[in-house]
């Protein structure tokens, strides 16, 4: 009976070790991604294409100035070159317009969408959105089947953990928003991981959906993006919209100390 319950007890602390692990890699992701979206670039395309433009120009003079002239250059050779820069300015004019037909899809889009504000969303992302001091994820489980459930903030520091029993089916996690201590977390958005482990201690990943309430809708840098409160996630990341909440079954769950 010892040694079960000792084995039982080391197989959940490798769980929320891996979790508490998954958490942490995907707070710092989300880190770097956010800070690499940021940045812009102050060169546009046409105005690169201008400066090379000029350079062949005056390339071009110079070596008009000075060629052989028992032996001058081809007019063939020179024309065929400004024939492809011609080429690749009227791409890239082509690409901005492109550009312009893009936004003007994403306005009428982004009007679309502001419909959504309210209605409850279901995503598989790795985002747990922390509204009103309540957060809830879900997954699908077997009887008796260990789930670690680990939560870490924008810095990579795990502020909520729990062990959790599984029942056959959907399973819903609650968070009240509290960490480890029991101190009131602000609402946003964190970082989760869900892991189980088998019998023998082998610990792996278990797919989950986030919940949330939807409060607005932006533009991403590359997609459509849902707020949740002062979450956000990608459109591509919704995975249901309903204006009412469904019900699964509730896991019973032990907190652990990170």
């Amino acid at each position: 009976m010892t040694t079960t319950t000792s084995t039982t007890t080391t197989n959940e602390y490798k769980a929320l070790q891996a979790a508490e692990a998954a958490a942490k890699v995907s707070a710092n992701t989300a880190t770097s991604t956010s800070s690499s979206s940021s940045s812009s670039s102050s060169v546009t395309s046409l105005d690169s294409l201008a400066d090379n433009y000029t350079s062949f120009l005056t390339l071009l003079t110079t070596q008009l100035q000075n060629q052989d002239p028992s032996s001058p250059m081809s007019s063939d050779t020179f024309t065929s070159e400004l024939a492809e820069f011609a080429g690749v300015e009227q791409q890239v004019e082509t690409n901005s317009k492109m550009d312009s037909l893009i936004s003007l899809n994403e306005d009428s889009q982004l009007s679309t969408d502001t419909s959504l504000v309210g209605d409850t969303v279901t995503a598989t992302s790795t985002t747990l959105p922390l509204q009103n001091s309540s957060a809830s994820l879900s997954f699908t489980g077997t009887s008796g089947e260990t789930v670690a459930i680990a939560v870490a903030n924008s810095s990579g520091t795990v502020v909520k953990d729990a062990v959790v029993t599984a029942t056959a089916g959907t399973n819903t996690w609650t968070w009240d928003g509290t960490d480890n201590s029991g101190n009131q977390l602000s609402d946003g958005g964190y970082s989760v991981s869900v892991e189980t482990v088998d019998s023998a201690g082998t610990t792996s990943a278990v797919s989950f959906s986030v919940t949330g309430t939807i409060t607005g809708i932006q533009k991403g840098s590359s997609d459509m993006e849902v707020e949740l409160g002062s979450a956000s996630i990608p459109m591509s990341d919704v995975t249901d919209v309903s204006s009412g909440s469904s019900t699964s079954s509730s896991t019973s769950s032990t907190t652990t100390g990170s």
